[in-house]
C-alpha cells in the first residue's frame, strides 16, 4: 500500500476538518497517482470532499465505526481488517490511503511507499501524520527541487519502507 499526503514542518495535515493549503501542483499529483486506483479514507475525511461524493476514477473506501454509515457511491468497512479485506484482490500499488489522521495512524504499518508534500511552513494544525524522517523503518528515496506556489515553499518527497 501507498500513502499519500500534504504535511508542514511540523508534520501537520490538517484544521478543523480540512487541509491546512491547497497547492495547485500538491492536487495534481494526487490525481495523477490516485486516479483509477483505490483510495481509502476516514469517514471525516470522505465528508470533506465536495459534495461528500466519491473521488471520481476511483475505488473508494470509507472506514467508520459507524456501521449504518451511508457514503453513496463508496464501500463503507467498520474495521482496518474489513478494509483490508476489501482490497485483498487488488495490487498493493493500486492502493493508496488518503487520510485523516487516525487513518494514516492504522495503515500506515501496511504501507511501503509514502508520497509526502513537505511544505516550507508551520501552521496551526489539529491533525497530523507521524513524522517519518524520525522513523527509522523509513527513509527518503526521492525528491523534486523546491518549487513555490505564490509565498509557499514546498517539495515532493517519496519515502519507503527500508527493507
Amino acid at each position: 500500500m501507498k500513502l499519500i499526503a500534504a504535511v508542514d514542518k511540523n508534520w501537520g495535515i490538517g484544521r478543523n476538518n480540512r487541509l491546512l493549503v491547497n497547492i495547485p501542483e500538491d492536487m495534481q499529483l494526487f490525481r495523477q497517482e490516485t486516479n483509477g486506483k483505490v483510495v481509502i479514507m476516514g469517514r471525516k475525511t470522505f465528508e470533506s470532499l465536495k459534495e461528500k461524493s466519491p473521488l471520481y476514477g476511483r475505488k473508494n473506501i470509507v472506514l467508520t465505526t459507524n456501521k449504518s454509515y451511508d457514503a453513496k457511491g463508496a464501500v463503507v468497512c467498520a474495521s482496518v481488517e474489513e478494509v483490508l479485506d476489501a482490497v485483498k484482490d487488488y495490487d498493493d500499488n493500486d492502493i493508496y490511503v488518503i487520510g485523516g489522521g487516525e487513518i494514516y495512524k492504522e495503515f500506515l504499518p501496511y504501507c511501503d511507499v509514502a508520497h509526502i508534500t513537505k511544505i516550507d511552513y508551520k501552521y496551526d494544525a489539529d491533525t497530523y501524520l507521524e513524522n517519518l524522517d524520525k522513523n527509522s523503518e523509513w527513509h527518503i528515496t526521492a525528491n523534486s527541487e523546491e518549487k513555490t506556489y505564490f509565498d509557499i515553499v514546498y517539495e515532493f518527497v517519496k519515502y519507503e519502507k527500508k527493507k
